[in-house]
């Protein structure tokens, strides 16, 4: 699962969109460059050519977790098969610099960056990430935000698949608006009631006065 931590990228990349919201947070180098992280390299081969690269492959991946949030299992997997195709990752064992408790090399696989740039690594990074979430745990890992109008993908890691927010503030948004509703249809029923009821009596005094 070590490679599952990239995963992460996809979803950061995904989500620098709302499109529901109309809002869009990737406009220049300088958002391109805090989605990678300043201080590292793939941030500091950045060209203008990236934020381009990285809008388009921003589309592509939104459209793999929207398969996944809608079942669409084989499509959301083609999806993220054509995008790994595009953008190969090169795998290598990492671990010198990190010791585990007896001082010896804690051996884990690292994702060279070998890409010809800056988006091309971003995007082969994170669909690989993606790629291993999905393979360990399951394509209904992958999802939408179900709080109207959040489209926020998610990772779901909840022990019962059952994560349907992008987050806690969505969660709690989201039921609050259903014990709204709840609360608006029992008061428009308590409404209607004794009318109905009244109605009802009504009907009966009228069928009696006629059987008389």
């Amino acid at each position: 699962m070590e490679l599952a931590y990239y995963s992460d990228y996809a979803v950061r990349l995904v989500n620098t969109e709302e499109p529901a919201r109309g809002t869009d947070t990737l406009t220049s180098l300088d958002a391109v460059r805090e989605l990678c992280g300043s201080s590292t390299q793939m941030a500091r081969r950045l060209t203008d050519g990236d934020l381009t690269r990285l809008r388009a492959v921003r589309i592509r991946l939104r459209a793999v977790f929207e398969a996944a949030d809608e079942g669409d299992e084989v499509r959301a997997v083609d999806l993220l098969n054509a995008l790994m195709m595009e953008f190969p990752v090169s795998p290598q064992i990492s671990g010198h610099e990190q010791r585990d408790e007896d001082g010896r090399p804690d051996w884990h696989m690292h994702i060279a960056d070998h890409a010809a740039n800056a988006g091309a690594s971003y995007t082969a990074t994170a669909c690989m990430g993606l790629a291993v979430h999905l393979t360990e745990l399951g394509v209904d890992r992958l999802g939408i935000c179900h709080a109207a109008p959040c489209r926020n993908a998610y990772l779901d890691t909840s022990t019962n698949r059952s994560r349907r927010y992008c987050s806690d503030r969505c969660a709690t948004r989201a039921n609050v608006a259903a014990y709204r509703a709840r609360k608006r249809l029992e008061s428009a029923r308590s409404e209607t009631a004794p009318r109905n009821g009244r109605t009802a009596e009504k009907a009966q005094d009228s069928q009696a006065l006629t059987d008389r």
